[in-house]
């Protein structure tokens, strides 16, 4: 991956600080490659950027209709949120409907993201709990599949549990694999797959034009499309970049982030899918690269484009807020 090209730059003070290599790849719904840059056939990661697959089993198994879960609940089951009150609250809310708790979450308790959200827990005296992890509507979806299919709950993140193997073999089949791929444990305790980027783009660019899956498998795609729209801050959170750039495309993409550096993408109206990763894992130079990979590909409503400005070029500052620099895209990058 060192071969990949410099996609993204950071500058201080008119002059280049840091260099961002990495690749992405946008492919439509039949294959077709738009446009691809860097290595994407090398195995990455994806981390939290296949959440929508991820919940597919829970839509086609049934499992979704027979718990009457919202598309509120649907978004959360793809989100990686901030741990506000509307995400902890609504998740809490989804178990205790299924008779459950956050007891029976395996993903471990983290502090907010959202800065006020963790003081106010300081203030109140409380420590953080698996409510406030990212993953937890993730989570929830898992047991509330294990339930719906008679499996024990206890174990449900376990690779050998069945919610898993559901996962894999709807992983194997949408991203167009031969067999189940390598592994490794996220941070929530759940096991992620190792894929070639490519792949993952190809998986998103199916589910943004999911006529050609069978009849469930598209419906279900198009429930968590739609959810994700509907409800972009429970997909992230307040300020936070996937929501805002939901937003921003007024309908148009969808995106969602996954740690080290990770970003995909569905274009419904393009029929358009994509993977990107930046190789250092840089979290602020991926959302950079993914808000100009929307921008250059027209997602961006005209009217809200403004609106992620500090995206599309970032500000770098001081402590003190002072600006001195900016992370923006490589000179020529879609040229």
């Amino acid at each position: 991956m060192s071969g990949n090209p410099i996609l993204v730059e950071t500058t201080r003070g008119g002059h280049v600080e840091s260099r961002h290599r990495g690749a992405l790849h946008v492919v439509d719904g039949d294959g077709t490659v738009r446009l691809s840059l860097g290595n994407v056939v090398q195995p990455v990661f994806p981390r939290s950027a296949i959440k929508m697959i991820q919940a597919l089993p829970l839509l086609e198994s049934g499992a979704a209709a027979a718990a009457g879960l919202s598309p509120a609940e649907l978004a959360l089951a793809c989100a990686s949120h901030s741990g506000e009150p509307m995400h902890t609250e609504a998740v809490a809310a989804w178990l205790a409907r299924q008779g459950m708790d956050m007891t029976m979450l395996a993903c471990p308790a983290h502090a907010p993201m959202h800065g006020p959200s963790a003081e106010a827990l300081i203030r109140q005296g409380q420590a953080p709990c698996a409510l406030h992890n990212n993953c937890s509507g993730k989570h929830a979806g898992f047991l509330t599949l294990a339930r719906h299919l008679g499996r024990p709950l206890a174990g449900y993140e376990q690779r050998g549990h069945a919610v898993q193997e559901a996962v894999f073999d709807t992983l194997v089949g949408l991203c167009g694999l031969e067999a189940a791929p390598p592994w490794g444990v996220d941070g929530c305790a759940a096991p992620n797959p190792f894929l070639p980027l490519a792949a993952v783009a190809a998986a998103m660019a199916r589910l943004a034009v999911p006529a050609s899956l069978m009849p469930r498998r598209a419906a279900a795609a198009r429930a968590l499309v739609a959810a994700m729209a509907a409800h972009p801050d429970l997909v992230a959170g307040s300020g936070r970049p996937c929501t805002r750039l939901i937003r921003a495309a007024s309908g148009g993409a969808v995106v969602k982030l996954g740690a080290e550096g990770v970003y995909v993408g569905l274009l419904p109206d393009q029929g358009l899918g994509f993977a990107l990763k930046v190789d250092d894992g840089a979290g602020r130079a991926a959302a950079v690269l993914a808000a100009g990979l929307l921008d250059h590909l027209g997602a961006l409503a005209p009217a809200r484009r403004g609106e992620v400005a500090d995206l599309l070029e970032a500000p770098v500052t001081t402590w003190g807020h002072v600006p001195v620099g900016v992370v923006r895209l490589a000179e020529g990058v879609f040229a």
